[in-house]
């Protein structure tokens, strides 16, 4: 299902973390009411109605400005972001499939998920590691915020619906 990049009024997406994307059809309900203008169009993608037919928009710039929201919030994938999907423990890289959550403090020992005390860790480590606290990550965990965690997003592949969403991710 192909989806439309929403972009701020400032040209910049609402948000990197998720990227701030919307379904198609509710890009066709913001070209309808006018809430934003369009930039690039699916060239081969029309959409038609009884009366109306239009192209379905790749990226939308919005007319009004929405404040960006700079909350992190606690998660398995942002943890893997921090940590830039490599191992706490050997260093070695992982993927999305292949990463695993570990807690620092296990939580049979009182450790909680909080950014402090979990860590992206390869499953042999983690497996390795099992229940021992004494065995402690090379780099000690932390809580970042939002900007860091965006720079590190930007290092990393993005899933491209269109290809004109390159030049407005940076």
């Amino acid at each position: 299902m192909a989806t439309t990049l929403i972009l701020n009024s400032d040209a910049q997406p609402l948000s990197m973390l998720p990227l701030s994307t919307i379904s198609w059809q509710e890009s066709i309900c913001y070209l309808v009411n006018e809430k934003a203008v369009v930039l690039e169009w699916y060239e081969d993608w029309i959409v038609r109605s009884e009366r109306w037919q239009t192209r379905v928009p790749a990226v939308m710039i919005l007319k009004n400005y929405q404040k960006k929201k700079t909350m992190m919030r606690f998660s398995k994938h942002n943890v893997f972001l921090r940590d830039e999907y490599v191992c706490q423990y050997c260093g070695v890289e992982t993927t999305k499939k292949t990463a695993t959550l570990d807690h620092v403090l296990p939580i049979s020992h009182g450790g909680a998920n909080t950014w402090e005390n979990c860590v992206c860790a390869c499953s042999r480590c983690n497996i390795n590691k099992g229940n021992d606290k004494k065995i402690v990550p090379k780099n000690k965990p932390y809580k970042p915020n939002y900007f860091q965690l965006v720079e590190k997003r930007r290092k990393m592949e993005w899933d491209l619906r269109h290809p004109s969403w390159v030049s407005y991710l940076g």
